[in-house]
């Protein structure tokens, strides 16, 4: 158990890092995008660089919040801190959904201004292109690695970011030669593309934020049924706390075993739960079989 925790602070620690690094990255990325936006004129670029400030916001967000969910169990918290790592995720998805909405309202509302291209804003825009891609199969690696949702879905944002930035580009060099109405398009495709991100993160934050289960209740009876000495499962739960899965059992068994008997019977259920579905944290509740 010491172990486990003393590898779940090293995750946390690492974590940490990739969030502190990616957050200086994109505060670059915001300076450039805002120097490119308001030396051109393109709404779609200004738009682009509003996105980066919500991703400085995002990391100052999921950096303090990791700090919170690191903390072990404690009276207040018996199953730790890590569903904070969840409510980080539903909060970028939140936060997008802003985002998309002021995007398309600022696209509706501002008038019609002429756009121009500049060879060294183009470049700037291509650059940070490649940044996010890079930063993107970056981050994603080290989510894998770590197992980490919270990383996997700054990755995802950031994989959109590089996604909006060719739409931009792409935009604001046809805007420059007279297609003005696409600047404004691009802007509302901008806000359409957040805005299937957010939905994907809130498909994955909010079933555990309400406790749907981790494991399906079949497969987990049938595995528990297998265990010698078993007479019945009588309740079957799990959920997410974080990252990890836990499980709540109410087993039966035979009213004449001695406890330590049936104490062994319940270690072999929990050694075969954790062994076939990767469990964190099981409660075994024994009860006699009658």
């Amino acid at each position: 158990m010491k172990n486990s925790q003393f590898n779940e602070q090293k995750k946390d620690h690492k974590v940490q890092q990739i969030i502190l690094i990616e957050g200086i990255y994109n505060v670059i990325v915001l300076l450039l995008k805002a120097v490119v936006g308001f030396a051109t004129g393109s709404l779609a670029i200004l738009g682009d660089a509003v996105h980066s400030l919500t991703d400085v916001m995002n990391n100052i967000v999921i950096w303090l919040v990791m700090r919170v969910a690191k903390k072990p169990a404690d009276d207040d918290h018996p199953y730790g801190h890590r569903k904070f790592e969840t409510m980080a995720v539903f909060a970028l998805a939140s936060l997008l959904v802003v985002l998309a909405v002021e995007l398309i309202l600022m696209a509706f509302r501002s008038e019609t201004k002429a756009v121009v291209s500049e060879p060294w804003g183009l470049a700037l825009m291509v650059m940070v292109l490649m940044m996010n891609l890079g930063v993107s199969f970056w981050e994603r690696h080290w989510a894998k690695k770590l197992n980490s949702d919270i990383l996997l879905a700054d990755a995802q944002h950031t994989l959109s970011d590089a996604l909006t930035t060719v739409l931009v580009i792409v935009s604001w060099q046809l805007s420059a030669m007279g297609y003005l109405w696409l600047d404004k398009l691009c802007a509302i495709g901008v806000a359409a593309l957040v805005l299937y991100i957010a939905f994907g993160l809130f498909q994955k934050a909010v079933p555990i934020l309400v406790d749907g289960f981790a494991i399906d209740p079949d497969e987990l009876t049938q595995v528990v049924n297998e265990i010698q000495g078993v007479e019945e499962v009588r309740q079957v739960r799990s959920r997410w706390i974080g990252s990890v899965k836990a499980v709540d059992l109410v087993i039966a068994v035979d009213a004449t075993l001695t406890t330590k008997a049936s104490h062994d019977i319940a270690d072999a259920v929990e050694h075969s739960i954790m062994q076939t579905f990767d469990v964190a944290d099981i409660s075994i509740h024994v009860e006699p079989f009658e």
